[in-house]
């Protein structure tokens, strides 16, 4: 049975600042907490308890604090090896945290962040679904768009986000009467691209500055001519018009392995049908496409479309478009054991399974250069499984297609706040040993400035300096100093899946 990470620390007495097991997206199945992972777990309840004694406060507002994120990392760096810069008195003292990482540090682009503001996810009825055992209600709220905006923008320092698509066709017309439909009436799945346009807008409003961009859902296969088994083209740019024109889209987002156009089967980034799309699309001035690959346990019958295989040709043969490759392409492994198989992870030499396939491409086509890897559910989920394998994932994403061509993402709401994201990469560093065995280099201060948002910031057209400059009469952040001022703290909720038994 799967419960919610939230529950299931709940059910156990567990409070801590980072998820200490991986979490599942509903893209992959949960993994049993390992034994790694239960001794991070572990150290962090006893070095909290411990510290938050000495201090004189309840253990739940220490971990709130960025004490207890610090607690966090020294107890990764206890069980794995030095791979986060953190020192014991920021594990006491806030203000040598605030003095040694500059709030303002980095201006950060979140270009993978989801709520569901309602919608239940449709892959829920599935057989191995319908034993989880949750609280539809309690999973609403969780995924709702005001616990989006407090998490992404109350709980964390991210300074813009990127309202990114799940799979879905909105309902252009009226079966019976033939009224074109609006608004909600469209309908779209789990989030549409007009609720990512609202949504996006609202926050933007609230804000009195741009601090939300959103995606759009269409794809080759979204409307489909049955009679002749094609596109309906007329359908197709109906709504690629409305997306762009009406709802201000600034990417597609596309999965190359979903189907809600029920089509008979999905589509490949270098098919015809997708190359009659970036055509109209490139009339009409979009050139952004933001694909996910990898993790595609959702889709049993066309999850081979999401490697990321096909990115090759298609990138060649459009130099002018921007390809964006969601979660780096990695694939997910085998529900139970710890990242032990070779054909998921090789320890011998760092490769992980469809990863491996992405940066084989670049390695091939060095001067390829409109292609990012964006690692949303990469390296947090690499940096709880085991940092080795985030020193693995991100030292060959930089290393081949270089720390201009790598995207911030976090995959959150999932996650809860990606605040412990953010701390764990600004920390996060490639051992020498590491990097003198595998030819990696080492992450510096630059690269993740490039990262966190200036390479996003270059894709968008986003004008990086007046995003830097303090925004005092932004009402976004005059609403997330109030909630402060009221006492609020990070929930540490990790809304993710895991197992009921861990």
């Amino acid at each position: 049975m799967w419960i919610r990470k939230c529950e299931r620390d709940y059910r156990k007495g567990v409070d801590t600042a980072m998820p200490t097991q991986l979490v599942s997206n509903e893209e992959l199945i949960p993994r049993r907490q390992t034994k790694d992972q239960k001794q991070v777990e572990h150290l962090i309840l006893e070095m909290s308890a411990e510290k938050s004694k000495k201090l004189g406060m309840d253990r739940r507002k220490f971990m709130a604090t960025s004490m207890g994120l610090a607690t966090c990392f020294l107890a990764q760096n206890k069980v794995y090896g030095q791979a986060y810069d953190v020192d014991e008195a920021e594990t006491y003292e806030e203000a040598a945290t605030a003095e040694k990482w500059p709030k303002d540090e980095y201006f950060i682009i979140d270009v993978q962040s989801h709520f569901t503001h309602g919608y239940v996810l449709p892959f829920r009825n599935d057989e191995f679904i319908k034993n989880m055992g949750f609280n539809l209600k309690n999973d609403v709220e969780a995924y709702s768009f005001k616990n989006y905006v407090k998490e992404l923008f109350f709980d964390s320092d991210t300074n813009m986000v990127v309202i990114s698509g799940v799979p879905g066709r909105e309902l252009q017309k009226d079966a019976k009467t033939g009224e074109k439909l609006e608004g909600a009436k469209r309908g779209g799945g789990i989030l549409p691209s007009w609720l990512m346009s609202q949504a996006g807008k609202e926050i933007n409003e609230l804000a009195g500055s741009e601090r939300a961009l959103w995606q759009g859902n269409l794809a080759p296969n979204h409307y489909w001519d049955k009679a002749n088994n094609k596109p309906d083209k007329t359908a197709i740019l109906d709504q690629m018009d409305r997306e762009l024109n009406m709802y201000g889209i600034r990417s597609w987002k596309w999965y190359c392995h979903a189907d809600p156009g029920a089509s008979g089967g999905g589509f490949q980034l270098d098919d015809d049908n997708a190359a009659w799309f970036y055509a109209e699309s490139r009339k009409r001035g979009m050139k952004t496409f933001s694909v996910h690959k990898g993790y595609s346990y959702q889709s049993r019958t066309l999850g081979h479309l999401a490697n990321p295989k096909d990115v090759e040709k298609a990138a060649l043969e459009n130099k002018d478009l921007t390809f964006i490759i969601y979660h780096s392409a990695l694939e997910h492994g085998p529900s139970e054991p710890e990242f032990k198989d070779p054909k998921w992870y090789d320890q011998t030499t760092g490769d992980f399974g469809w990863h491996n396939v992405l940066m084989d491409i670049k390695k091939r086509h060095p001067q390829m250069n409109n292609v990012y890897c964006e690692i949303g559910s990469f390296f947090n989920v690499l940096a709880i499984a085991n940092p080795i394998m985030a020193m693995h994932g991100m030292g060959k994403n930089i290393k081949y297609y270089g720390a201009d061509r790598v995207l911030w993402g976090t995959d959150c709401l999932w996650w809860g706040s990606p605040q412990w994201a953010i701390d764990a990469f600004k920390r996060f560093q490639i051992s020498d040993e590491i990097c003198e065995r595998f030819g990696y280099k080492k992450i510096t201060k630059e690269d993740k400035e490039k990262i966190f948002g200036l390479n996003a910031a270059r894709i968008y057209g986003v004008k990086v300096k007046d995003k830097r400059t303090p925004l005092p009469a932004d009402t976004l952040d005059k609403l997330k100093s109030a909630y402060l001022d009221r006492g609020g703290m990070r929930s540490n909720q990790f809304y993710g899946w895991v197992r009921a038994d861990d």
